[in-house]
């Protein structure tokens, strides 16, 4: 089976330029899942560049499950579990007491996800050059 990980890491950068976009229209909530989806598919990448699997959609989980021989920055962790919360409640007006999503994300919560989400692709990019 040939390795996929440039076609991941492509659309890694894709999601992100897609987060971008939303923010800029305003879409805030939407901003917020596809930076999660970009760091998602980014830690993909790494797992599937190192020759392994992973499954899940747990950002902090997938990096935590980065072989030892990856020195992951412990702040890259946390910010996987800021981006993890965008997972689910971005999406889903059930996630909340009540409002809609877009009524729960501004451009506070969509630029520190693209900011986490960016550091992430970073550090993958970097580990792949390595």
């Amino acid at each position: 089976m040939p390795n996929r990980a440039n076609d991941w890491f492509n659309q890694a950068i894709r999601d992100l330029e897609q987060a971008q976009d939303s923010r800029t229209a305003g879409r805030h909530e939407w901003a917020c899942f596809a930076a999660q989806q970009a760091a998602e598919k980014a830690v993909q990448v790494l797992h599937l560049h190192l020759g392994q699997e992973a499954w899940g959609h747990v950002v902090a989980t997938l990096i935590k499950e980065l072989p030892e021989a990856v020195r992951v920055p412990v702040e890259l962790v946390e910010k996987g579990r800021v981006l993890d919360n965008f997972y689910i409640p971005s999406r889903y007006p059930d996630s909340h007491p009540e409002g809609a999503p877009f009524e729960h994300y501004g451009p506070l919560q969509s630029e520190e996800a693209l900011r986490y989400a960016g550091e992430i692709i970073t550090f993958v990019r970097t580990q792949m050059a390595q």
